[in-house]
């Protein structure tokens, strides 16, 4: 029987990268497989392998900027729903989140098996309610919830996040090699002070490397500030290219340089070795750089340590403020010496 599969993973851009070994899983033994995301995920759901198409709708029990539940829009994402006729759906979420009403609605549109890790009790809402230790990375988590329903990554494929990669037209050429510096963050909590990425800018240039700094076009003044006005060496590329692009140009980094945020996944996804500025605010455990040469910096035993907070709650930022600038040049030494850049079609 070929079986149409919906993957579920409605927060961010960085989680649905995570989520892809399991999408690549259900694809090897599914017909069709169905990605339903956020607005947040879309541009990273869109570029993930064996997913068939995208479905976003946003969740307000989920989105870290939850717009209000409207029936309106739960009577359409059901009637969505309904339309694509989905024989089984697998509802992925972290440890803190409820994957409950989303499987309502899956139930309410007719979908006869509903797969989900869930602590809190689902009645009918689930037909496999998966029970997994708390601390195992997001990707062996989706990984596990697959295999419940017998979806296992096919022979060959090593687990490791991946993302299509296609030419970018507005993808500029950069000299090689480089390192790429990514300053910003999706919460402040998680993010290394703007002058110490510049200074890192610096101490890389003066070592003889040169620099892209990235960011998006949220980001443009926090990417200048890092890059400096003209400063030889150093690219700014905030604001200059959309995810697919920004996948390229880490592609052709030997080393990035960024906070536990999305493009942390985005170079592991196209196997490039990470220099992790890690808040603990979310246990390394679960959401570390995934297959892929990386060290992490940063003070994991802090007292924001599991807090999940989006604003350091600890004056003087500590778990991040003190990695000095000389821990990440080094670090970047020592895993620049690991690099393999790829070659990527412009």
């Amino acid at each position: 029987m070929t079986r149409h599969v919906l993957v579920a993973r409605q927060d961010s851009m960085g989680d649905v990268l995570l989520a892809g070994p399991a999408a690549r899983a259900v694809a090897a033994g599914a017909g069709r497989v169905t990605m339903l995301c956020g607005p947040r995920g879309r541009a990273a759901a869109e570029l993930l392998a064996g997913v068939d198409e995208v479905v976003v709708a946003h969740a307000g029990w989920i989105d870290a900027e939850p717009r209000p539940v409207t029936r309106e829009a739960v009577e359409e994402l059901v009637d969505r729903l309904v339309d694509l006729e989905i024989d089984q759906a697998l509802v992925l979420t972290s440890f803190h989140q409820s994957p409950l009403p989303l499987a309502l609605m899956l139930r309410m549109a007719g979908v006869p098996t509903i797969a989900a890790v869930s602590v809190d009790y689902p009645g009918s809402l689930l037909d496999v309610r998966h029970r997994v230790d708390d601390d195992i990375h997001e990707v062996e988590r989706g990984l596990s919830l697959a295999a419940t329903l017998g979806y296992r990554l096919p022979e060959g494929d090593d687990g490791r996040l991946r993302v299509r990669l296609g030419g970018a037209p507005e993808v500029p050429d950069l000299d090689r090699p480089y390192v790429v510096v990514h300053p910003g963050a999706s919460v402040p909590a998680r993010a290394w002070a703007p002058e110490r990425h510049a200074a890192l800018a610096d101490t890389l240039v003066e070592t003889g490397r040169r620099v892209v700094v990235t960011g998006d076009a949220s980001e443009r003044p926090l990417t200048s500030l890092v890059a400096g006005p003209k400063r030889p060496g150093v690219v700014d590329l905030g604001g200059r290219v959309e995810l697919a692009g920004l996948a390229q140009v880490l592609a052709g980094a030997e080393v990035v340089v960024v906070g536990n945020t999305g493009p942390a996944h985005l170079a592991a996804a196209v196997g490039t070795p990470v220099v992790s500025l890690f808040s603990p605010v979310v246990p390394a455990v679960r959401w570390r750089p995934w297959g892929v040469a990386h060290e992490l910096l940063g003070d994991q035993g802090a007292a924001c340590a599991g807090s999940r907070a989006r604003v350091c709650p600890v004056a003087g930022h500590p778990c991040l403020d003190g990695v000095s600038v000389g821990e990440v040049a080094a670090a970047v030494d020592r895993l620049a010496r690991t690099s393999t850049v790829q070659e990527v079609a412009g």
